[in-house]
């Protein structure tokens, strides 16, 4: 049986990632596979519980790493691997990207625990692609401000945002296999034809 793919999205709170999932999946669907769209933290039960934490508990910037990669391997285990092994596409609203741009890139765990961990949890597992929705912080800002009540870390100061963008340009400067920037920094209409286009190449 043919591997399926794995694809995430990541991007800063407020990038407006999530609101193209369910196009994603569609256009995914369209082309005849089985596609499983997750989330992290989360994905399941124990994990949504970790997630509850994650985001409305203050703790120690480690914890919160070690905390995310017991999610991860739950993740992994229970709903990652098997849906590749059975030839699925796999769509997860963030994955370790965040964890190296959120606990590392903007709290300042160091990068080599994170490795560490990722290797001990995920193995060979990296995404096949990444979408980076990339906006400004001052306009991530604007948005949140007009959203839903925030977590924690939407909570969180313009140079805790700065930080966080910076870390994520810098992972895609590193991974340029991998990842995929998108201007999100446009209407949700011009977003989503860059997306579709991106998403054609997968």
């Amino acid at each position: 049986m043919k591997k399926g793919k794995f694809i995430t999205l990541e991007g800063m709170d407020g990038a407006g990632k999530s609101t193209h999932i369910p196009m994603i999946v569609e256009l995914l669907e369209a082309r005849g596979v089985e596609v499983v769209s997750t989330r992290e933290p989360g994905g399941t039960p124990l994990g949504e519980k970790l997630r509850a934490l994650l985001l409305h508990e203050s703790m120690h910037a480690e914890t919160e790493t070690l905390l995310m990669f017991a999610a991860r391997r739950e993740h992994i285990a229970n709903v990652i691997e098997p849906a590749l092994a059975r030839g699925a596409y796999v769509l997860s609203d963030r994955f370790t990207d965040a964890t190296y741009a959120y606990q590392c890139g903007a709290k300042g765990v160091l990068p080599a625990k994170i490795k560490q961990l990722e290797t001990w949890v995920q193995g060979d597992l990296r995404p096949d692609a990444t979408l980076l929705f990339d906006v400004p912080v001052e306009i991530s800002l604007q948005r949140l401000a007009s959203a839903r009540e925030p977590d924690k870390f939407e909570r969180e100061n313009a140079q805790f945002f700065e930080k966080l963008r910076q870390a994520y340009l810098l992972r895609a400067a590193e991974n340029p296999h991998i990842f995929h920037i998108i201007d999100a920094n446009q209407s949700i209409d011009k977003v989503k034809v860059l997306v579709k286009e991106t998403i054609a190449t997968l």
